[in-house]
């Protein structure tokens, strides 16, 4: 027989899986650019909450003009999403998803348009 120590546990990664799929439940529904890669690349929703948050704290640094590289935001966003680390494939493709849907547009443009793979892109292409 369990102790009510251990069945607390069971109970809380219960709740811990029924949001992880409810949350991935909400991507497939909602299928946007953003919602198919935090999908592919198995984002939790509180990885996706604390990105969003550094999405939010760039906007504000490149709105005070102070001195930003993609390099060091992508070590933020490996410290967020440490599965991916190295994967910068996954933070410009996250990063271009964003600016695709009109959401953090600057940090895109500031971070990435810079590179000459993505100097000529427009949206919708």
């Amino acid at each position: 027989m369990e102790n009510n120590d251990d069945l607390l546990q069971r109970i809380k990664d219960l709740e811990d899986t029924v949001e992880l799929l409810t949350f991935r439940q909400n991507l497939i529904f909602q299928n946007t650019s953003v919602d198919r890669i935090l999908f592919e690349y198995e984002v939790t929703k509180k990885q996706f909450t604390q990105i969003m948050d550094l999405m939010d704290y760039y906007r504000n640094k490149i709105d005070n003009n102070e001195k930003v590289s993609h390099g060091a935001f992508e070590e933020k966003i490996y410290s967020i999403v440490p599965q991916h680390k190295g994967n910068y494939h996954f933070v410009e493709s996250l990063t271009r998803a964003f600016w695709e849907n009109d959401r953090w547009e600057e940090v895109f443009d500031t971070l990435y348009r810079v590179l000459p793979k993505y100097q000529n892109i427009k949206k919708g292409f």
